[in-house]
């Protein structure tokens, strides 16, 4: 049995970029910076930055153009694949990417909700709709057992 299974959490080190194929399919890359750390032999402490090339396909790359920007805490899982071709000088370049099965987005700088598209380093003042309403919550408890998942 062979298992080819990336997974990765880091930043973005450039904002993504969304083109399509000859076939209308939508296609994503970007890079993502991972840190490590650990102690040398002589105590003192290491730091090392890798950079991982991330290609994302279908409706999943729109979505990631969308709404990820460079800086964005990003959770990947995927496989790894390597692809060739000959460079204008005749020389043979390799290049070695994640091909993203799946993009989870992290947490928003300054405490936003990821799902807000109003993307942002500083809170902004709240949004006055004009209309005084209230969501109005249901009283008693909540049955676990009512939940769907």
């Amino acid at each position: 049995m062979y298992v080819n299974k990336a997974i990765i959490y880091g930043n973005l080190t450039r904002d993504p970029e969304l083109r399509s194929l000859p076939t209308g399919n939508k296609v994503t890359s970007f890079s993502v910076a991972t840190n490590r750390t650990w102690k040398g032999q002589d105590g003192t402490r290491q730091e090392a930055v890798d950079f991982h090339n991330v290609v994302v396909f279908g409706r999943q790359a729109e979505t990631v153009a969308q709404y990820l920007k460079k800086g964005s805490g990003v959770f990947i899982e995927g496989r790894m694949q390597t692809r060739s071709w000959d460079g204008g000088d005749g020389v043979k370049k390799y290049r070695t990417e994640v091909i993203a099965d799946r993009v989870q987005f992290g947490p928003r700088a300054g405490g936003a909700p990821a799902g807000n598209s109003n993307y942002s380093e500083t809170p902004s003042a709240p949004i006055e709709t004009g209309a005084d309403e209230s969501i109005e919550y249901p009283e008693g408890d909540i049955n676990p057992n009512d939940i769907p998942f």
